[in-house]
């Protein structure tokens, strides 16, 4: 057997049934959307219910929307029948997820669930089945076939629930402006918190460990101002204090092959007018976005009257496990 044309021929599969869903995607999508946005605003909950692998799906989606500002719980339908309705309240919105929409626990569930005040939102296989006819809106994530040899084990159903269940977090999460320190108050761990609750100012290098010349200095001038600062940048300074340039190891080094005699020539001529930069004030997450997005190892840090107080050099995000 060929393991790795099998793999592709999954992943070719999985791939081809998102594809056909994307290309189906309409009005349906956007009242649910809309649907979960009326709770949300009105501090209503989004509960999640599925059984079998639907379930297991069902997890991931509660915990992307949660992790994005959605409150989201997950209903146990075994034990939902025996307390666990409290969950519910009304004025939530329930997402239920069954690929066949005939799964019998759920159904048999679906009529205490609607003595509620809720809105019901079916993530299903089957727009014409059961659970689809009982729900308010219903998302079609049907499926030519699974990924699975034998056609049965859940493959590329489960995937195409999974992906519209992040479909509905990320549009649900633009339409309620989430932005990324709202993001970073639910993820305070790790590196992703770091980047997200750390500020440009917490991790710059300033003071002495800026390298800062005028506009009037030579190469040299800033050769030797890195080297005190171990930098492998220096902030060039116009007259009035504000910045004119930056010029960087890289420049000399490109210069020098040119010419060795370089170091006398003004720093002016070899830097790098009107470079990138970003404010104090902004969280780290933009610097290491700015920096890579930009392909750049440094970035200039700019105060409030557009002055320059700091730099971020590549080499310190990954020293304080920013990235």
């Amino acid at each position: 057997m060929d393991a790795v044309a099998h793999g592709k021929r999954v992943i070719e599969l999985e791939a081809g049934a998102l594809q056909a869903m994307q290309e189906r995607l309409g009005e349906p999508f956007a009242r649910a959307v809309g649907m979960l946005k009326v709770v949300l605003d009105a501090r209503g909950k989004i509960v999640v219910v599925g059984i079998g692998k639907s379930g297991n799906i069902g997890h991931k989606i509660a915990a992307t929307l949660n992790s994005t500002g959605s409150t989201a719980v997950v209903l146990n339908s075994q034990n939902a029948l025996h307390g666990d309705l409290g969950l519910i309240s009304d004025g939530d919105a329930v997402v239920v997820l069954s690929y066949s929409g005939e799964t019998v626990e759920l159904l048999d569930l679906l009529p205490h669930i609607k003595r509620f005040d809720v809105k019901v939102i079916a993530l299903t296989g089957k727009p014409e089945s059961t659970l689809s006819q009982h729900s308010d809106v219903t998302l079609d994530t049907s499926v030519e076939r699974e990924a699975c040899p034998m056609n049965l084990a859940p493959t590329s159903s489960s995937t195409a629930m999974l992906v519209m269940g992040d479909a509905l977090a990320m549009v649900l999460l633009e339409a309620r402006g989430f932005d990324a320190e709202q993001f970073a108050r639910f993820h305070p761990g790790g590196a992703l918190g770091r980047a997200l609750l750390t500020k440009v100012a917490d991790i710059m290098r300033a003071d002495d460990q800026l390298a800062q010349v005028s506009e009037t200095a030579s190469v040299q001038d800033a050769l030797v101002a890195m080297s005190s600062a171990r930098a492998g940048a220096c902030v060039v300074l116009a007259a009035d204090g504000k910045l004119a340039g930056i010029f960087t190891h890289g420049d000399f080094a490109r210069s020098y092959q040119a010419d060795p005699m370089v170091g006398g020539k003004p720093v002016a001529e070899l830097m790098t007018r009107g470079p990138i930069c970003v404010s104090a004030d902004s969280l780290a997450a933009e610097a290491v976005k700015t920096i890579g997005s930009h392909r750049i190892d440094d970035v200039v840090v700019l105060d409030a009257e557009g002055k320059p107080v700091g730099l971020v050099d590549t080499q310190d995000l990954a020293r304080l496990k920013i990235v």
